[in-house]
């Protein structure tokens, strides 16, 4: 039955009035808090990630502007065009006429001071002629430029003086925000502005005062007023040292409580005797000299890497190893080295791998490595038919399948292993905590399985020390004897016509041509690095090279492509069925492909280095000499020198240092940086973020108590509060191992 509000009356509920304590309108969505325009705000929050009027606190600026000095307009004749200038002026007269931009109108101010006037003048932006009159004083921040012998201040910034109020557009450090459509740059400093002196004073201090004494770290409250409107640059780098302490302080609480916590629980004890040792290694070296055609031995990586494992296997508490190798570097007999030895203990194995098409590489490879062994390899992916993963699941839980390779699909319900006591997870930066927290659970929760996780994507050094607190970590950094190396250059769009001579000349030998573009069709929005490049897209690459190459036959693959449909694609690439495939960076996941001998990417300047690098590790994987080629005109310097860096240098760890001091900021905060788990204002390609980082690790081991939890004391409750349902929460719950 309708209520009487809505049938009787026809009326709607009314909203509840906005909070008027300062904390609570913090848990306030944006939509009721009452702040000017907040129907605006909430529809940019989409977009940009807000909600409510914390989070709406918590977008910092990208930058700022030092607008604080004051010119008088008679000086300006003597400034250079181009010239940044702020300037307290009265308003004599606003005109609106045509341009000589096609059906653009141009708004014209005359200013003046007692030194002089000058115009300023607006594009496009009629609105401007209906908040300006003659006889108002503003402050203006802009850009000057010269018509001739006419000096203009061209497209300001201004705001009108209005009693006490705060000048927030110009004469001051004024921030620059990210923006969405439908938000000017005045109208979310005038939000910000409301919601500081509204919320963001009043926000509550969670760091305990010891900690904010010892590390000289300002208030919250004072930190968010000085990140947002600082009076001078020092206070804002205070700000901002203070809110990057916090996120790291939260990422290193996390890593060190999951690591304190793990120690806690118990792990099926998988005892390598010395004979079982030998006899699995013996197997694994037969099986990879049968592979290579000529005797070889395990790489002394791979062998410090196999006793470590073994040394974990054999103890009572869960391991947690990364195992990251360059390309080719021999990840995959490391793990099949540790599936055997769970095999010989008793207990199963199973191997994560992201796609279905590197599963059953998997499933061939480590097959092959295990069968001089004697152990048996089960596949499990969500391509088996209905009664094939009937099957497959009921040998998984009866024990007879001791080792198992699979997809998404080893999370199934309908899946229960008998004993499960060691999970390996490959490229395991495209998993999260929770799906391999998934998979761990399936050993039935009496004990957590051993943990190996396996990334081809080096980390810098530098960085490995402050991001790995809940890890153990082996390097495989000695590649295996016979691999092939890959030649690579650097070629401009206009000079490949050597480059798909070559390709047609590999196609008439038997074999195959990678190339690799970063968009999907034209105008998609994979890429925006302010380039002025014209980004390749696939599916017009793919169309055009097989007009170019005919009658090479030229394939597709992309993202948006169902996985069914992107494995079946690269599998005919893989069979001979196809001599060139061009797709995105789908491609970089590991499929073995022998007879692939050429990478070609296009605008190479677009992707990472590790990129790069993955990329070209697709070829050279047989006998037969490969090459890469990097096709880019970019002419800025950083990009430039990554692109040499990858053509000189053919070690992914060595890469990865270049990568770690090549990276840009892209802006003071550092926001964008890649395999860290949203950290806003922290960046450790700087060295004094890292030594916050190096003291946000003593914080955390001192603040944790034995079993990885904070301490109960009434000092905490704040932090843990915050840590809980704050801006932190994401932090304290991510790993950086798995990128979530």
């Amino acid at each position: 039955m309708a209520s009487k509000t809505s049938s009787a009356t026809g009326r709607r509920a009314t909203a509840p009035p906005p909070p008027t304590d300062p904390v609570e309108l913090l848990h306030t969505p944006l939509a009721r808090s009452g702040l000017t325009a907040a129907g605006l705000l909430r529809r940019a929050g989409i977009r940009l990630g807000w909600y409510d009027v914390r989070d709406l606190l918590f977008h910092l600026p990208r930058r700022y502007d030092d607008l604080r000095e004051l010119s008088r307009l008679g000086d300006l004749v003597w400034a250079e065009e181009g010239t940044v200038v702020s300037a307290r002026v009265r308003v004599e007269s606003v005109r609106v006429e045509a341009s000589w931009r096609r059906r653009i109108q141009r708004t014209i101010a005359r200013l003046s001071d007692e030194s002089g006037d000058i115009e300023a003048t607006w594009f496009g932006r009629r609105f401007i002629e209906r908040r300006l009159r003659a006889g108002q004083e503003i402050v203006v921040s802009g850009r000057l430029k010269r018509f001739g012998r006419t000096l203009t201040i061209d497209n300001p910034e201004f705001q009108v003086i209005e009693g006490d109020g705060e000048v927030l557009h110009a004469g001051r450090i004024v921030p620059v925000y990210r923006l969405t459509a439908g938000l000017t740059a005045a109208r979310l400093r005038v939000a910000m502005r409301e919601a500081l002196d509204r919320a963001g004073r009043a926000y509550p201090e969670y760091l305990p005062d010891d900690l904010r004494r010892s590390a000289s770290l300002p208030g919250i409250a004072e930190s968010l007023e000085s990140a947002h409107y600082p009076e001078t640059f020092d206070r804002r780098d205070a700000a901002l040292r203070r809110l990057a302490f916090d996120e790291l302080l939260a990422l290193q609480l996390g890593m060190v409580g999951r690591r304190r916590a793990r120690g806690r629980d118990s792990a099926p004890v998988l005892s390598v005797d010395d004979e079982t040792d030998t006899s699995i290694r013996g197997a694994l070296v037969a099986a990879l000299t049968d592979r290579v055609g000529r005797p070889v031995d395990l790489t002394p990586d791979q062998d410090s890497a196999i006793v470590a494992i073994r040394a974990d296997l054999g103890g009572a508490t869960p391991m947690l190893r990364l195992l990251q190798g360059d390309v080719g570097s021999g990840k995959t007999a490391v793990a099949a080295y540790a599936l055997a030895a769970a095999a010989r203990a008793g207990f199963q194995g199973a191997l994560l791998a992201p796609t279905d098409l590197l599963a059953r590489q998997h499933r061939d490879t480590v097959g092959a490595l295990l069968e001089r062994a004697g152990v048996g390899v089960l596949l499990l992916t969500g391509s088996l038919n209905a009664r094939d993963r009937s099957h497959a699941n009921d040998l998984i839980a009866s024990g007879q399948a001791p080792v198992i390779v699979g997809t998404h699909a080893l999370f199934s319900e309908s899946v229960s292993f008998a004993r499960l006591g060691l999970a390996i997870i490959d490229e395991q930066h495209r998993f999260g905590v929770e799906q391999r927290g998934q998979l761990e659970a399936k050993a039935g929760g009496l004990t957590t399985p051993h943990v190996l996780l396996m990334t081809a994507t080096p980390i810098p050094r530098t960085l490995g020390q402050v991001l790995y607190a809940d890890l153990d970590v082996s390097d495989l950094r000695t590649p295996p004897v016979g691999r092939v190396q890959i030649r690579t250059g650097i070629r401009r769009p206009d000079a490949l016509d050597p480059t798909w001579a070559k390709v047609r000349e590999e196609a008439a030998a038997g074999r195959r041509t990678f190339v690799v573009v970063p968009l999907i069709e034209e105008g998609s929005d994979g890429v925006d690095d302010g380039s002025n490049t014209t980004a390749v897209a696939a599916e017009t690459e793919a169309v055009r090279l097989a007009e170019l190459l005919a009658p090479l036959r030229v394939g597709l693959v992309h993202g948006r492509l169902k996985p069914l449909e992107r494995d079946a694609e690269m599998t005919r690439f893989r069979d001979g069925e196809l001599d060139v495939l061009v797709g995105t960076t789908v491609i970089e996941i590991g499929v073995d492909v022998p007879e692939a001998t050429m990478m070609i990417v296009e605008n190479a300047d677009r992707f990472g280095l590790a990129q790069l690098h993955q990329l070209r590790g697709r070829v050279g994987r047989g006998t037969v000499a490969s090459f890469c080629v990097l096709v880019s005109d970019a002419t800025d310097e950083t990009a430039v020198a990554r692109l040499k860096a990858i053509a000189e240098l053919s070690d992914g760890f060595e890469l990865a240092e270049r990568d770690f001091e090549l990276r840009r900021e892209g802006d003071v905060l550092g926001f964008a940086q890649s395999g860290l788990p949203g950290l806003r204002v922290a960046s450790l390609t700087r060295g004094d973020h890292r030594e916050l980082a190096v003291q946000a690790r003593a914080e955390a081991e001192r603040l944790l108590d034995p079993d990885g939890s904070l301490a109960t004391a009434p000092e905490l409750e704040a932090l843990a509060h915050e840590l809980r349902s704050g801006w932190l929460r994401h932090l304290v719950a991510a790993e950086p191992a798995t990128g979530s």
